[in-house]
């Protein structure tokens, strides 16, 4: 059964499963793992002892051979058992690789009679067994071959975390030597094994039915090593039950850093995996556990664990996810939208939906923002509480920002003349409605206008707007504010008076396959607005472009917002090489003084989700290889009717500049 509940949490990381060896008797086997509360099992489907060259399921169609030497008939479990319960382990013999032809064929044969027998059992996953380190071509081809043909079932690539040679000399003084060894062809770290799994999914082109399942033990890598692997398509942790240490009341339990990575699992939908043999031998229950859910879960009297022997594992596994804290309202309300790819607003170009307006509004982090900034600046624009100071929200939408502002006046105690400026005609109807509600008729005045075309009556103190982008300036607050500008008095303050866009580069496997899975170049062109989950941000994110209002441009004319950065991103030294999917990114915005709001990762303004980052894909994703920098240049460029941004990378290796004037993707002035 699930390994507990948390509010919110449906996600797979609920389910863990027991490495179970070969048995010819899969039902029993699968039955004693329900009974120690294990949700299903690793198991694999052909005797161990099996080799087609040896005769038996390597005969042609009609020769009188015998099937291969499968893990029971499809008819001793359910479909349902087998699609829920089962996870095919493939032979762990299979060298594809090998040099003696044998051996390759048997290889080859056997990989495909499993994956076939797999497919027709309906299960959901088949762990892959090890590739050889950097030397897996023929094995990638099989499996690429195996890929084209699937529907559903998953292909699980096993990849220890820490390379078995590495784990035999740490703490020697043969470690480092062992460390730095490299391929002698590509030059490639040897021992590091996420090199083995980024050589494997590159020649099977990132398939998206091939993921990763990783192999942990008592060593773990640096923290920087452990992030890459957020990004990648990680599906399951087999935890060792070697990793295991042993607490004083004789349990067995994690270091903090596996506990650490553990939950960083459990957050990420993967699911544990317990494997080896029972070093913890405990009578009792585990103090973490109350008896009558071990009851539940199958123990025999309620006082006892159930005979299986990782059932103490599984026990601690199951505390590390009980104890986890509960997804806050804003996580909660995120979980729908995490790695999911969205088009950025059009709202110069289009009139949000009254939905889209609602969910905005219900962000109370963000206002109580603006209410804060909207005071200070009252209380600094004038001392005497009987002047009536001018503020115009511009973009108004259905009226939040007005609320604050008027708020703010009432908490400052300085009276307020408010114009609302809203293009939008369906949210002009409803600021009207608010306003009479409200009372507000004799302070507020509603302007159905584009900002940019209105002609005000008089000049403004205050100017407040709300047209910030999750890339700060990707919704033409700019051009707007530009335009507002000529209604604000030379002294006039602005809100926000700046904002600065942010730009990191991340490892994004499921963004990087949903964009190529509409198989065109113009979305590889595209940004998207995405609450990123799902990615390892391999390097801090640098600031881009910087916009100040009110722009004090010389001489009136008019403001040239275009503009051109190249960045350098350093990489960790203990991250080791990594693959650079795109970009991510973020803003932050002052908005008067010290008050600022935000969702760049090391600033970002606590509870809100107004703004998702905004992703920009590569084409072809980079590979960077250890302590080697990455260098992007980006621009910003202005046309006479749109706006848009081109990028490329120029090192490592060079790609090509995407988005040539705007052919993908533009926002309309």
């Amino acid at each position: 059964m699930p390994l507990g509940q948390r509010a919110g949490d449906n996600s797979e990381a609920r389910y863990c499963g027991a490495e179970v060896g070969w048995s010819d008797d899969i039902q029993n086997a699968l039955a004693f793992a329900l009974a120690g509360a294990f949700d299903f099992i690793v198991a694999p489907l052909t005797n161990p002892e099996y080799r087609p060259s040896r005769g038996g399921g390597g005969g042609k169609e009609g020769g009188g051979a015998p099937p291969p030497p499968f893990a029971g008939s499809d008819l001793v479990l359910s479909p349902s058992q087998w699609s829920s319960h089962v996870v095919g382990k493939m032979s762990a013999w299979m060298d594809l690789d090998s040099t003696q032809a044998v051996a390759r064929k048997d290889a080859e044969t056997t990989l495909k009679q499993e994956v076939s027998w797999a497919t027709h059992l309906s299960l959901q996953a088949c762990l892959l067994p090890t590739p050889r380190p950097l030397d897996c071509a023929n094995y990638a081809r099989c499996v690429n071959q195996l890929l084209q043909g699937l529907s559903t079932l998953q292909l699980w690539l096993r990849i220890p975390l820490v390379s078995p040679e590495l784990q035999e000399v740490e703490g020697t003084a043969d470690e480092e030597v062992v460390f730095l060894k490299r391929d002698a062809v590509s030059g490639r770290p040897l021992h590091d094994s996420w090199e083995w799994w980024n050589t494997f999914r590159t020649l099977c082109e990132h398939h998206g039915q091939l993921s990763v399942a990783l192999d942990i033990t008592a060593s773990l890598p640096s923290p920087s090593s452990l992030k890459r692997w957020m990004g990648e398509p990680l599906r399951a942790a087999i935890v060792h039950t070697s990793a295991f240490l042993t607490n004083k009341r004789g349990y067995p339990c994690l270091s903090k850093r596996h506990q650490n990575f553990i939950t960083t699992l459990f957050n990420h939908s993967v699911q544990i995996i317990v494997s080896g043999e029972a070093f913890h031998h405990v009578e009792g229950l585990d103090p973490t556990t109350a008896s009558s859910e071990s009851s539940a879960n199958g123990s025999e009297d309620g006082n006892n664990f159930p005979k299986h022997p990782l059932r103490p594992y599984l026990e601690y596994i199951a505390h590390l996810y009980r104890r986890m804290e509960p997804p806050t309202e804003q996580e909660r309300f995120e979980i729908g939208y995490r790695d999911f790819l969205q088009a950025p607003l059009q709202p110069l170009m289009d009139n949000l939906e009254a939905q889209t307006y609602e969910t905005f509004e219900k962000d109370s982090a963000k206002y109580t923002q603006y209410q804060r900034a909207v005071k200070a600046a009252l209380l600094d624009r004038v001392d005497d509480i009987s002047t009536t100071i001018v503020l115009m929200v511009v973009g108004a939408g259905r009226g939040p920002l007005v609320r604050a502002s008027l708020q703010a006046a009432d908490q400052a105690g300085r009276q307020l003349r408010v114009y609302a400026v809203e293009k939008n005609p369906n949210a002009v109807v409803t600021l009207h409605s608010l306003i009479k509600l409200e009372g507000w008729e004799e302070v507020v005045t509603v302007v159905s206008c584009d900002m940019r075309e209105w002609n005000a009556p008089e000049q403004a103190d205050i100017l407040v707007s709300e047209l910030l982008g999750s890339f700060g300036d990707n919704e033409l607050s700019p051009e707007c504010l530009d335009g507002a500008q000529r209604f604000l008095k030379k002294d006039g303050i602005s809100i926000p008076s700046s904002y600065t866009s942010f730009l990191g580069p991340i490892t994004a496997s499921k963004l990087h396959n949903d964009v190529k899975s509409y198989n065109d170049l113009a979305h590889f062109e595209t940004a998207y607005v995405v609450k990123l989950h799902s990615v390892a941000r391999l390097a801090p994110p640098q600031p881009v472009f910087t916009f100040e209002h009110p722009n004090n441009f010389a001489g009136g004319s008019k403001v040239d917002n275009k503009r051109y950065k190249k960045l350098l991103f350093d990489l960790p030294l203990d991250t080791g090489s990594a693959l650079v999917h795109g970009f991510g990114g973020y803003f932050d915005a002052v908005l008067y003084k010290d008050i600022h709001l935000g969702i760049e990762p090391s600033t970002a303004t606590p509870n809100m989700f107004s703004w998702f980052a905004i992703f920009f894909p590569l084409r072809k994703p980079v590979y960077v290889p250890a302590g080697v920098p990455i260098e992007l240049c980006f621009w910003r460029c202005v046309g006479p009717s749109k706006v848009w941004y081109e990028w490329a990378v120029t090192a490592p290796s060079v790609s090509p500049i995407h988005n040539a004037n705007g052919r993908s993707y533009w926002v309309g002035l």
